[in-house]
């Protein structure tokens, strides 16, 4: 494609979907729903942008993509806004602004939207992506914490993406967070000589970030920093115990992982991670976690939560390192050498069409053995041939495909004859 001579292209970090990989991401959709209302879920739809100061209270502003991964700009009216980089803060917004804490609890949503944000894009991961993500907000209960894991572990299994691992770790609670950062604060300025600008302002905003570095220096320094997961208060290490158990009853393996922390500092509790040993080193297929206090923080009632984010790409890639995507085709392609026909034809094309089958015609006026080349490389299963002597005598002829076998049958009866 060009405009004024000058070719033109998706902008860098974004891609173009083309099938049969539409296909592919179509179906992680839809057994994602599948899923989802199987477990009591309902879809909401949130806006593409937000305003930026919701990112800044939910996500957190330690967080790398508030600090330097949103695409934020000012609209006509002077107001900052933000396009939405993940799925949860727009979700509980939402929740508030519409007092849907007045529904029976816990409400559970689930959404399938696009995400954005400024990184290095990479296999798997682009600066406009897609996610499903799921909510249940309005329960503490560490069952519900069990149930997410098991639906997002389920959608997997149907899915049937390879090699993944489920990794669990904990954010504790208040009482936990408070005693613990003291300890982690006091090593990390022990350290302090060794942390670059960037690592020294992650710890004066959120020391715990820290876990979450991509750099060997740093992650070096905080393998031998104090772990959450040895100073949880007696609640919070109930809560985990209570998961864990779940987890077990429902057999669904885990490791535990005490540097666990996600990206989003409004995680508390259990906080989780899918990954995949398909996907190299970038190995995380989805995740999420407790963030009991998000609701409040966003100006509503004092209500726990639990969700999840999957990336849709993420999965893609894990499926299509294992096999060869599923073939494409249609049921039927409907061949009328005389154009004279077409016309009157149009209403059986449209019969097959309800009768849930995939159909297509020629619209190019090619010959009746270009229209079999067209046919075979659509797919067909079918190709339904109606000539004038067919027509005339209210008959179509169904040709298989692959077996070349052909048979003659009433025009009427086509959509049984072809879903029978």
């Amino acid at each position: 494609m060009s405009a004024g001579g000058r070719r033109v292209a998706a902008p860098r970090g974004t891609r173009d979907v083309l099938p049969p990989e539409s296909s592919l991401r179509q179906r992680v959709i839809d057994v994602a729903r599948d899923a989802f209302e199987r477990y009591g879920y309902r879809r909401i739809v949130t806006p593409t942008f937000e305003e930026t100061g919701l990112f800044l209270r939910g996500v957190g502003e330690s967080t790398d993509v508030v600090r330097k991964e949103m695409y934020t700009f000012e609209d006509g009216g002077g107001r900052s806004l933000s396009l939405r980089p993940e799925g949860t803060a727009p979700v509980v917004r939402a929740f508030v602004q519409h007092g849907m804490h007045k529904q029976p609890l816990p409400v559970k949503l689930w959404y399938a939207a696009p995400m954005f944000r400024y990184e290095a894009p990479q296999a798997g991961r682009y600066r406009e992506h897609w996610q499903v993500g799921a909510e249940a907000i309005g329960s503490d209960d560490p069952l519900l914490d069990a149930e997410v894991i098991a639906l997002l572990d389920g959608i997997y299994r149907r899915l049937g993406v390879p090699g993944v691992r489920l990794t669990l770790g904990s954010m504790g609670d208040a009482e936990s967070r408070g005693p613990y950062r003291e300890r982690l604060m006091e090593y990390l300025e022990r350290h302090r000589g060794d942390l670059d600008e960037d690592a020294r302002a992650r710890m004066r905003l959120n020391p715990l970030r820290l876990f979450d570095a991509k750099d060997p220096r740093i992650a070096e320094i905080m393998r031998e920093a104090p772990k959450l997961l040895d100073h949880l208060s007696p609640a919070a290490a109930a809560h985990r115990e209570r998961v864990l158990e779940a987890l077990g009853r429902l057999g669904i393996a885990y490791e535990e992982d005490p540097t666990l922390v996600r990206g989003f500092d409004y995680y508390t509790m259990t906080v989780f991670e899918f990954v995949s040993d398909h996907l190299g080193a970038q190995s995380a297929v989805g995740g999420g976690g407790r963030y009991d206090g998000l609701v409040e923080g966003l100006g509503g009632p004092p209500t726990p939560g639990i969700g999840f984010g999957a990336g849709i790409e993420r999965i893609a890639l894990a499926l299509e390192s294992a096999a060869e995507p599923p073939a494409e085709g249609i049921d039927v392609y409907l061949a009328v050498p005389d154009p004279a026909l077409r016309l009157d034809l149009l209403p059986v094309l449209e019969r097959l069409r309800e009768g849930g089958l995939r159909c297509d015609s020629d619209l190019r006026g090619r010959s009746m053995k270009a229209m079999m080349r067209h046919a075979a490389s659509l797919g067909a299963r079918h190709a339904v041939i109606v000539g004038p002597r067919e027509h005339e005598a209210g008959v179509a002829t169904i040709r298989d495909m692959e077996r070349g076998e052909q048979r003659q049958v009433p025009l009427g009866d086509l959509v049984q004859e072809l879903t029978g």
